[in-house]
């Protein structure tokens, strides 16, 4: 066994890019760290998120250090910047999208155990807070990353790459 070189990687990628014909987008409610929106701007590359919405004080893909953490990636993702997550909400649903919260919160479902529909915005809170309460009343369903640590969350950016991953191999 050895690594894929560069023309190994693109058809790998391809197959699996043929492979997938769902469409998942994220919102960021007040995730103000840059460095984590960087992160999820990387993942959400990779997973080919359909949009991005960014809420209240999320860090802009712009911003100096989100831009460095993302590695350039941002120039493949499509966003908005919302003002409000009520807006952004509306927005999501306008676009056709089940909105789906990952938190850690009273009457969330396991992720391995939701259903997801083909058009799905998982929803992402603030570091420390979390979701705001806007956001959660307005989710479908509201699901957690089961842990089995002594630590009681995980880092945002870590949370939404574990849950893409999760969503696009439940539609594969």
């Amino acid at each position: 066994m050895r690594n894929l070189g560069d023309t190994g990687l693109k058809r790998l990628h391809r197959d699996w890019r043929r492979r997938t014909d769902v469409e998942v987008a994220l919102l960021l409610d007040n995730v103000q760290t840059p460095y984590n929106v960087g992160a999820i701007l990387r993942t959400a590359a990779a997973y080919r998120v359909a949009h991005l919405w960014l809420a209240g004080a999320t860090a802009p893909p712009t911003h100096a250090k989100t831009h460095k953490t993302a590695l350039g990636t941002s120039r493949y993702l499509e966003w908005t910047t919302c003002e409000t997550v009520e807006e952004a909400v509306d927005s999501i649903r306008g676009a056709g999208f089940a909105l789906v919260g990952v938190e850690l919160a009273d009457g969330a479902v396991p992720l391995h155990e939701a259903t997801f529909p083909e058009r799905t915005c998982l929803a992402f809170g603030h570091e420390d807070r979390g979701l705001s309460d806007a956001v959660l009343g307005a989710c479908d369903p509201v699901v957690f990353i089961p842990q089995l640590g002594k630590v009681g969350s995980l880092n945002v950016a870590t949370a939404c790459g574990i849950a893409l991953y999760e969503v696009h191999r439940r539609l594969w």
